[in-house]
């Protein structure tokens, strides 16, 4: 959106024309920050007070999400208003609504469901308040001014190739090996009424399809569509019973070889682990488990990995997500408009958003030290105990 367009929504409401006056003055800075409006009286940042709204407690990742963003938010000099929902949609629902209440000034929002903010953006907007759409892309609407998130259709591609490396189908680069034979996969997906999921399925089945064509992959089961391998709210207990499920409907009980699954989330793939594990399939993948893919190197993941039990993660680092969350709000603050590195991919079905997309990385048990110690994301204890401190 706009400067000149959210200052004319917000000279629609009583009391609206202060709080442009006052975004306007604060400092934008920092990469991807738009030019300032200039001329206006100087207002710190901590008169500003940022609405975060996260999706649940209950994924190790999200809170690491929410206070990244708080923590960086307040390095910058701003007031954080941090909510998260418990994975309950009326719960965020008035979270946000209590947010608009309170003043908040500007909201960045991680979804649970992203098509059921409307009425809360709408309110948002007739309010002047820019709405920053936190990785969970916001559908359904035309307010949502900025989108901050990773490569979503690459991590998909990333999962896909891991889970083809780890069985000897592809190099580490992707390219396909002289292995031949024919393999028997299952397929997950993450949850259907989240944005990414979408983009994750369609990123890994471009890279499986040429496999699934040539018989070299088959997916026994016969669940390919991502409405049958959708897990709702990413739920790794879901994903336990409907593994549970596959085994006993597919193979035998566990007596007919799984070689690998494709999981989009680590919660998930513990969940498979589980299951596989309880069926006879063994306690390591040296022991018999198939290769599992997964995301977001959960600390209990990357132990596993490790350890030879999963065998891969994708790696996308929430303080670079939160550095550039924090760089859109400044920018916000400053009277302009956020950098976009892709402004034609996210469609939310009102309006293409701009966006900022993020590289993301695979990892294995060879390049855990590197990728997620070396960088100070977890040390070498944490992950030898399965838990950060």
């Amino acid at each position: 959106m706009a400067w000149n367009n959210w200052t004319r929504k917000a000279a629609a409401t009583v009391g609206s024309l202060a709080l442009v006056g006052a975004l306007a003055a604060c400092s934008g800075g920092g990469a991807g920050g738009g030019a300032g409006a200039g001329g206006e009286e100087s207002t710190a940042p901590e008169d500003i007070q940022v609405g975060v709204a996260m999706p649940t407690e209950t994924s190790e990742r999200w809170i690491a999400d929410g206070e990244a963003v708080k923590s960086q938010l307040e390095e910058a000099g701003f007031e954080v208003d941090l909510q998260f929902a418990n994975d309950d949609i009326p719960t965020q629902q008035q979270q946000i609504d209590q947010m608009i209440t309170k003043g908040d000034d500007i909201l960045v929002v991680a979804s649970i469901d992203g098509t059921a903010l409307s009425t809360q953006l709408q309110a948002a907007a007739d309010q002047g308040i820019p709405i920053i759409s936190y990785d969970r892309l916001i559908n359904g609407t035309e307010n949502v001014d900025f989108y901050v998130t990773f490569d979503n259709y690459n991590v998909g591609v990333q999962q896909a190739t891991s889970l083809l490396t780890g069985m000897g189908l592809a190099d580490e680069e992707g390219k396909r090996t002289d292995k031949k034979g024919k393999f028997n996969i299952e397929l997950f997906a993450g949850s259907i009424d989240d944005n990414n999921a979408h983009f994750f399925w369609k990123g890994a089945m471009d890279t499986l399809k040429p496999f699934l064509d040539d018989g070299t992959l088959t997916v026994k089961s016969g669940q390919t569509k991502i409405e049958q391998a959708a897990t709702l709210r990413w739920s790794q207990e879901e994903a336990q019973s409907r593994m549970e499920d596959l085994i006993t409907a597919h193979y035998k009980g566990g007596k007919t070889q799984i070689d690998g699954i494709l999981s989009p989330f680590d919660g998930i793939s513990r969940g498979i682990i589980t299951a596989l594990s309880n069926a006879g399939y063994g306690k390591s993948i040296e022991d018999g488990l198939p290769i599992i893919s997964g995301q977001d190197a959960e600390i209990a993941s990357v132990k596993l990995i490790d350890d030879g039990v999963q065998y891969a993660t994708i790696f996308k680092d929430t303080r670079k997500l939160a550095t550039q969350a924090v760089e859109a709000v400044k920018a916000y603050a400053g009277g302009g408009e956020p950098e976009a590195n892709d402004t034609e991919t996210y469609d939310n079905g009102k309006k293409v958003v701009p966006s900022y997309l993020l590289d993301s990385d695979i990892v294995v048990k060879d390049n855990i030290t590197s990728l997620l110690v070396d960088s100070g994301y977890y040390t070498a204890e944490e992950v030898k105990a399965g838990q950060t401190k």
